[in-house]
């Protein structure tokens, strides 16, 4: 079995695309790929992170050589820093906290809405968008409105968008028996231990430390896999998250930030520094930025009353002149118009996909653009909000998750629905050490404590 995410041969198409995003002039990246091509390399990133077979020795060699060349071609960027009190300068000036009132009702409903937001959009991770559609509408689920099924389902249409082999056997409404096992949940509990451990003192080295300890390296992936990696080769912070990293923003930093929104209510700008300490482990520019986003509209949701707050206090952790931050204004406005009834669904994710379509289905920019779309549309509807997350046809499960957690924090648990909630049976599976499952209500109790703690 290859470890995919990791092989050099597969990390030469993928450091290409960065750079291009990135700006990187392609006369700097043409000598690289006129190399490889003449080689026999693909310059088409894999969309699940690994060729089908194994690279010829010849080829892993030349890989190596050209990662080292593409890794000079990494430039900073005064618009998007990566140091916090260079990230910082860009911003307006920190709002006064909202206060720490968060209440139990609403720190259960972030918990219950990152857990069901995930749960249905799992099954279906790596299906596009007309694939999501054909499911839904074939099993009477469209526009989704609960989990999927496989009940009813064609079977030329489970060939033609075969579920996610991972988890559909446990994702779909017949077979949920609790939240299982997820990344996207992994991260959350993990950073809730570490906070209880370290409060603000926390240090991007006792998230390396906590990483090592407690997380298989079999269940991380993308820009998590490659720092992982660069830890066990001894790399140190921040060379964790640049060597042999092309997924460096990538969405894998967005999806461990909620809890450092909740551990901070009120206040998004704590929430966004709690949040790069995490990220800048495994992350670089807008991959950081999407945390600190993250992070700061969870912070916002326990306490404020509408979307719009949350979107605000969002913006006002990301450096202004960053492309995550057009991006975000974009999934708003787009939203905003969904929520008016000047654009329907679809015409609304055809103007994101038109925009961010290139972009790997992980990325961070087109996920966070069709985040801040999702909650600017749903109106407060925690269905509403979560469906066009799901349907939107990118990194489902983790965009899923995101919204749910905002969604069902500002309105609370029981603003969510028991189709959705009955099914977590309170139970949520995790590979970290110790019991395999948690009961969200102390996962929740545990982290209101948090934010009592730092306000005492």
């Amino acid at each position: 079995m290859r470890l995919t995410w990791a092989q050099p041969a597969d990390l030469v198409p993928a450091e290409v695309a960065t750079l291009r995003e990135q700006g990187v002039p392609e006369e700097s990246l043409r000598p690289v790929i006129l190399r490889w091509q003449e080689a026999g390399g693909s310059i088409v990133p894999s969309p699940s992170g690994a060729a089908p077979l194994p690279a010829p020795p010849e080829l892993v060699m030349l890989a190596r050589e050209l990662l080292d060349e593409l890794s000079d071609l990494q430039r900073p960027d005064r618009h998007e820093p990566d140091d916090w009190d260079a990230i910082e300068a860009l911003l307006p000036p920190a709002r006064p906290s909202a206060g720490t009132g968060a209440t139990f009702e609403r720190v259960h409903g972030a918990w219950l809405g990152r857990a069901a937001g995930c749960l249905v959009g799992k099954p279906v991770e790596k299906i596009p968008r007309e694939g999501i559609e054909e499911i839904a509408r074939a099993t009477g689920n469209w526009p989704v409105s609960g989990y999927f099924t496989a009940r009813g389902l064609p079977t030329e249409i489970g060939d033609r968008w075969p579920w996610n082999r991972r988890s559909a056997p446990t994702s779909l409404v017949e077979n949920i028996e609790g939240m299982p096992e997820d990344d996207d949940l992994n991260f959350p509990i993990l950073a809730l231990q570490l906070l209880e451990r370290h409060g603000p003192a926390l240090q991007t080295d006792d998230v390396a430390e906590a990483w090592l300890a407690s997380l298989p390296a079999g269940r991380v992936f993308t820009a998590e896999r490659a720092a992982y990696r660069n830890l066990l080769d001894a790399r140190p912070v921040p060379e964790t998250a640049t060597h042999l990293n092309p997924f460096r923003e990538w969405i894998g930093a967005l999806i461990r930030a909620d809890v450092h929104g909740w551990a901070h209510p009120g206040d998004p700008r704590a929430a966004a520094r709690s949040a790069w300490v995490d990220a800048r482990l495994s992350h670089v520019r807008n991959g950081l930025y999407g945390a600190m986003w993250a992070g700061a509209l969870c912070a916002s949701a326990l306490v404020a009353e509408t979307a719009a707050e949350v979107l605000d206090a969002g913006e006002s952790v990301v450096p202004p002149s960053s492309r995550l931050a057009a991006a975000i204004a974009l999934g708003r406005e787009v939203g905003t118009d969904l929520a008016g009834g000047r654009l329907t669904p679809p015409a609304a994710l055809d103007v994101l996909h038109e925009r961010y379509g290139s972009l790997h289905w992980v990325h961070t920019l087109n996920n966070a653009a069709l985040i801040a779309c999702s909650i600017a549309a749903a109106d407060g509807s925690f269905s509403r909000g979560v469906s066009l997350a799901v349907t939107g046809g990118w990194d489902t499960d983790s965009a899923g998750a995101t919204v749910g957690s905002v969604l069902g924090a500002i309105g609370g648990a029981a603003s969510i629905g028991e189709e959705w909630i009955d099914p977590l049976r309170n139970r949520i599976a995790t590979s970290l050490p110790g019991p395999g499952d948690l009961s969200i209500r102390e996962l929740a109790e545990r982290t209101i404590a948090l934010g009592r703690r730092r306000s005492a």
